[in-house]
């Protein structure tokens, strides 16, 4: 990667990111070039556990439970404070719905400084989470209203947090070939396509992309290279990608498609999260990254 030592974090999802921090530190990435290859964890919660939820299955009206892979009793501070042991910084705490807040903060509290926190964030409630020892906010759904981006909530969420500890949830699904940012649960297509002009305009304003491959994400099915690939050749800044990754094999295709340019969060593959990949087998692969 291009941070140095950069780490990585494997995610409550399941997943993996990268940050260039020293353990329990918080830096963005954009100073010191991009980053690129990283492994993050993610700890996605749902009616205040940590599960690990399907793409496209979580719904507003409540009409239908979504499908999950994965649930647990354990607090989520419980894997955060394994990743903070594992120096696996960048991870994510994503808020899957109302009632999460109490638990989100319980993550943070375990790991100061080290992980990403999104999810009805906005610009009243930010610093909240930023206080409680979040590194970045992660931020879709408010700066997109009717299907289009909001560029007055931009600036505002930019006023609020400050565009080095925003991040941009750029999570997509693509349609004839080309990818359009999804959200409220995945559920609504914007008309923002992911392309260099969108890539570049948006970096101006964020630290970092997160973008979820919903078509492929907590299916195990295989990762989605020709975004990963797109984002590699696209963004001016440091990109993380969440989606379908099941196995070492594929973090390595990830860094090769990516050529070391883009970061990965392993989600509902790994085995604390009910998937077949050791999570320790991911915490060496990913300090052997960094050597």
């Amino acid at each position: 990667g291009g941070c140095g030592r950069a780490r990585r974090a494997v995610r409550a999802d399941g997943g993996m990111a990268a940050r260039g921090v020293e353990d329990g530190g918080s830096a963005g990435r954009r100073e010191s070039g991009l980053a690129g290859d990283e492994v993050s964890a993610v700890i996605d919660l749902h009616d205040g556990r940590v599960k690990q939820i399907v793409g496209g299955t979580l719904r507003d009206d409540g009409a239908r439970a979504p499908e999950t892979n994965f649930e647990t009793e354990l607090p989520p501070s419980h894997f955060a404070a394994m990743y903070r042991r594992d120096r696996l910084p960048g991870g994510h705490v994503i808020m899957l719905g109302p009632g999460n807040d109490r638990a989100a903060l319980d993550a943070l509290a375990a790991y100061p400084g080290g992980m990403h926190v999104g999810g009805g964030i906005t610009p009243e409630n930010a610093a909240r989470f930023l206080d409680a020892g979040a590194s970045h906010v992660i931020v879709t759904s408010y700066v997109f209203r009717e299907g289009a981006l909001d560029r007055d909530r931009l600036r505002q969420l930019v006023r609020a947090v400050g565009s080095d500890r925003l991040v941009l949830d750029l999570s997509c699904r693509e349609r004839e070939g080309e990818y359009f940012v999804c959200t409220d649960r995945w559920q609504r297509w914007t008309e923002l396509k992911i392309d260099e002009s969108t890539l570049h305009e948006l970096a101006r304003h964020c630290d970092e992309f997160l973008v979820h491959a919903v078509d492929v994400e907590g299916k195990r099915a295989g990762m989605d290279a020709q975004l990963i690939r797109l984002l590699a050749d696209k963004s001016p800044i440091t990109c993380t990608y969440a989606g379908g990754a099941r196995s070492l094999d594929d973090l390595d295709l990830a860094k090769h498609v990516g050529r070391a340019r883009v970061d990965l969060t392993i989600g509902s593959a790994l085995d604390i999260f009910g998937g077949s990949m050791s999570y320790l087998d991911a915490v060496s692969w990913q300090h052997a990254q960094e050597r």
